[in-house]
C-alpha cells in the first residue's frame, strides 16, 4: 500500500477520529490555540496600525519592529520559552510564539492600507466638515478594508499552519497526529496529519474570503 492510499485509509477509519487522541479532539485543540493566538494578535496589532495610519506618524518604525518576528523562527521562540518558568503554563508559550508570528502581516497590511487612502479624498472629506473620528470611520477604514482583510487572511493561514509546533513540546493540536506517526514510523499517518493541517488552512482561508465578501463596505453600498 502506498503512502497516499495508507493516508486515505487512516483518514477514513472511524477509530482514528474518536477519543482523546483522535483527530476530532486534536482538531478542536488546534482551532483553540490558533483562534486565541489570532485574536490576541488582532487586538495588539490592528489598533496600533490603524491609529498610526490615521495620524501618519511612527508607522514605519512600528512595522520594522514587528517584522523582527518574521526573522526569528517560531520554533526557536517556543524552544526558548521551554527553558523558562512558562514551560508549565500550558498553551501560553505556543500562543505567544504564534502571536509574534501573526502580528507582522496584520500590522503591516493595516498600516499600509490606511496610508494608501487617496489624500485628495481625505482632504475633500475634511472640507466637508468631517471630524477626525468621522474621517476614520467613514473614509479611511472602508478604503483600507481590503488591505486589512488581506493581512488577516495571511495571518490566519500562517497561524493555523504553524500551530502544529505545539506538538513539539507535548501539547495538543493536529501536530500530535504527525509526531505520533513519526514515533511509530507510520508514514501514512504523518501524511494524513499533514493533509488535515493543509485542509484546515484552506478552509480557514475560504471562510475568511466569504466573510470578506459579506462584510465588504463596497458590497454593502451596492446592496443598500
Amino acid at each position: 500500500m502506498g503512502v497516499v492510499e495508507g493516508a486515505w485509509t487512516w483518514l477514513t477509519t472511524g477509530a482514528n477520529w474518536a477519543g482523546e487522541n483522535g483527530a476530532t479532539h486534536r482538531l478542536g485543540e488546534h482551532l483553540y490555540v490558533s483562534g486565541v493566538a489570532l485574536l490576541v494578535a488582532c487586538a495588539l496589532a490592528l489598533p496600533v496600525a490603524l491609529y498610526l495610519g490615521h495620524i501618519g506618524k511612527g508607522g514605519a518604525l512600528a512595522v520594522n519592529l514587528s517584522n523582527v518576528g518574521r526573522a526569528v523562527p517560531v520554533f526557536a521562540v517556543l524552544a526558548l520559552f521551554m527553558v523558562t518558568p512558562l514551560r508549565n503554563s500550558g498553551y501560553l508559550p505556543t500562543v505567544i510564539a504564534l502571536v509574534l508570528f501573526a502580528v507582522p502581516p496584520l500590522l503591516t497590511n493595516a498600516y499600509v492600507g490606511m496610508r494608501q487612502v487617496d489624500r485628495s479624498v481625505i482632504e475633500a472629506a475634511r472640507g466637508m466638515g468631517m471630524s477626525g473620528g468621522q474621517l476614520f470611520l467613514r473614509v479611511e477604514l472602508p478604503l483600507a478594508y481590503p488591505m486589512i482583510m488581506t493581512g488577516l487572511r495571511s495571518a490566519a493561514v500562517q497561524v493555523v499552519a504553524t500551530a502544529s509546533i505545539a506538538a513539539m513540546v507535548g501539547l495538543g493540536g493536529l501536530g500530535r497526529i504527525i509526531t505520533a506517526g513519526f514515533n511509530t514510523y507510520d508514514t501514512a499517518q504523518v501524511f494524513a496529519g499533514a493533509v488535515l493541517v493543509a485542509l484546515l488552512a484552506l478552509v480557514v482561508e475560504g471562510a475568511l474570503v466569504a466573510l470578506d465578501r459579506l462584510l465588504s463596505p463596497l458590497r454593502r453600498r451596492r446592496t443598500a
